[in-house]
């Protein structure tokens, strides 16, 4: 709880005077993201990896590496003023299983381990989104994209791009019930198969 604390105090403070969290938000930084991003830990299995793509100031993947000891989190975010903010809070907060990277999600496949999880809030579409974390993942890992309530409309408009990613049919999923309200909204991929740059397809197991 110490460490949740701590990350708020400067998520208030540096965060918004580094321009990473708004003014208007310093007050709602409980309910509005440390709460809303914590709950996603309920999907995630002990011990897993986790990629945060886009992470920012640490939204979702600081929130979950407290919420989650046992995670192994890296953080991808290619700004150098975010990234110099994610080192000072990683350090600030002694989080041994959090590491920082800084680039974009496409130049990182083949050189970051394949991840049980790859999460991202608040990024971009779903296709786009799609497209940065199912490479990523682990065949048989899954992609849990932070959503409101258009996520439904979401997975109608780009199933068929998810399905040509490799990924599998995306669920829409709530998190927090009883805890927090409105709930957390999730949408869950499953990568299923990797796509070569030829367009062949490689399921699990071959």
């Amino acid at each position: 709880m110490d460490a949740a604390i701590a990350y708020a105090e400067l998520l208030a403070t540096e965060g918004v005077v580094r321009g990473l969290i708004g003014p208007r938000e310093a007050p709602r930084i409980w309910d509005r993201h440390l709460l809303n991003c914590a709950v996603v830990a309920e999907l995630i299995p002990l011990g897993a990896s986790v990629v945060d793509v886009g992470s920012g100031a640490g939204l979702p993947g600081i929130v979950l590496a407290v919420a989650r000891p046992d995670l192994q989190v890296t953080l991808v975010e290619p700004l150098a003023r975010r990234t110099a903010f994610l080192d000072e809070v990683v350090d600030q907060l002694d989080l041994t299983g959090v590491t920082v990277v800084r680039g974009r999600a496409e130049e990182l496949v083949g050189r970051l381990a394949p991840a049980d999880i790859v999460t991202a809030r608040a990024v971009a579409p779903l296709d786009r989104l799609a497209g940065w974390c199912l490479p990523l993942a682990a065949v048989g890992g899954r992609m849990l994209a932070m959503k409101g309530s258009t996520a439904a409309e979401e997975i109608a408009e780009h199933r068929n791009v998810i399905l040509r990613l490799g990924g599998g049919q995306a669920r829409v999923l709530s998190c927090g019930a009883g805890l927090i309200d409105p709930e957390t909204t999730v949408v869950e991929v499953v990568r299923e198969r990797v796509i070569t740059q030829g367009g062949s397809r490689r399921s699990r197991g071959r």
